[in-house]
């Protein structure tokens, strides 16, 4: 009687197990993302901001003023602008400053008095910004207007040091950052709050995601109040007051949308010989010769002695010794259904990621590679 008992409970235990793990792998969570994570509301974005300022306090590392005429220029206009006035034809030799370019990107809904972290970036010879000071520095908009002030110790995250000429040199020291080192003073206006509707971008362009994204928001509100305007935006009809909007954008991001499988995509870096593709990604049967060309050259020099009463010169010269070696390819035999197939079978023609760039290329001229090759 105990034992069945204990039976009972372990046979409820195991199927208590098995529909918990069920429920996790069946669950749409697990193959579905936030509309937060694939969409970003329109008007929600940053503004870059840029400005030119000068860093001083540098140890001897700063710009030299003979190559950067600009830095003494900015110096002279900033010394009269605090009523310092330099005698004319004077020749500043200043090693203790550098001009700089300042970069930051103003977040959305920023608001006066908020502070940002810049970028400082040498813009002249300055051999390390170690330590400097950034002065005060407008940045401006792609409009022309001032919406924030920099100005505070520049942190650098490396080190170098020079003697008897030579120099080592540990990470960049060409560029730094001022944590909160700039102040909003101009607030940019987003025009999410306005209008009878707020609009979602896809973060990439796909019919099927944009009707299910639609979808997804009409049956969390119970009734039509999405619209898939074409294969990027949705247009959602979205509450009027501001605090009702904030409350229905934070229900609404965090809506779960199903997967949509990608378009079969090979992404080729020329420069770099990188090569990535994704799960999409099918050879059709199709023959591949690889083989190797090697080309080398050999530079020797040889000396012509003229005799010893000649009269002529030692003359210098090269010999060029050229072989060129090629390695025989043979017929190989794909077929690659699935991306792992795809892999074994690149992997078996013992083709380097610079010779799959002409591979690929190859295979997508003769229609065996199906899906959209795009060079980078």
């Amino acid at each position: 009687m105990e034992s069945g008992r204990w039976n009972h409970r372990w046979a409820a235990i195991l199927r208590g197990l098995v529909l918990g793990l069920a429920g996790v792998l069946l669950s749409p969570g697990a193959q579905a993302d936030r509309l937060r994570d694939i969409a970003s509301v329109q008007g929600v974005r940053a503004n870059q901001l840029i400005g030119y300022g000068l860093v001083v306090g540098l140890d001897g590392s700063g710009d030299q003023t003979t190559q950067t005429p600009f830095t003494t220029q900015s110096l002279s206009n900033m010394l009269q602008q605090l009523g310092i006035t330099l005698p004319p034809g004077g020749s500043l030799q200043l090693r203790n400053v550098a001009a700089v370019m300042v970069t930051t990107s103003l977040p959305a809904f920023a608001r006066p008095g908020q502070l940002v972290d810049v970028t400082v970036s040498s813009l002249g010879n300055a051999k390390s910004l170690r330590g400097g000071t950034l002065l005060l520095t407008p940045l401006r908009g792609a409009d022309g207007q001032i919406y924030a002030m920099a100005q505070g110790n520049v942190a650098v995250g490396g080190a170098g040091a020079s003697a008897a000429g030579s120099r080592v040199t540990i990470n960049h020291l060409s560029a730094g950052r001022v944590p909160g080192g700039a102040t909003v003073e101009r607030a940019v206006q987003s025009p999410v709050m306005d209008g009878d509707a707020i609009h979602f971008e896809l973060s990439t362009s796909d019919f099927t995601t944009a009707r299910r994204v639609a979808d997804a928001i009409n049956r969390e509100m119970g009734e039509p109040v999405a619209q898939a305007l074409d294969g990027r935006v949705v247009s959602v009809r979205a509450p009027g007051t501001p605090d009702e909007r904030i409350g229905f954008l934070a229900r609404v991001e965090n809506l779960s949308i199903e997967n949509v499988a990608p378009s079969a995509r090979v992404i080729i870096n020329a420069r770099t010989g990188s090569v990535v593709m994704n799960q999409m990604v099918s050879i059709d049967p199709c023959a591949v010769a690889h083989g190797n060309l090697a080309v080398t050259v050999n530079m020797t020099p040889v000396v012509s002695q003229p005799n010893a009463f000649g009269g002529g010169q030692t003359v210098q010269a090269e010999k060029a010794d050229i072989t060129i070696r090629q390695d025989g390819g043979q017929l190989t035999l794909v077929n690659a259904p699935r991306l792992d197939d795809v892999v074994k079978a690149l992997n078996a023609l013992g083709a380097t990621p610079q010779d799959l760039l002409a591979i690929l290329q190859a295979m997508k001229s003769a229609g065996a590679l199906k899906a959209e090759l795009e060079i980078i």
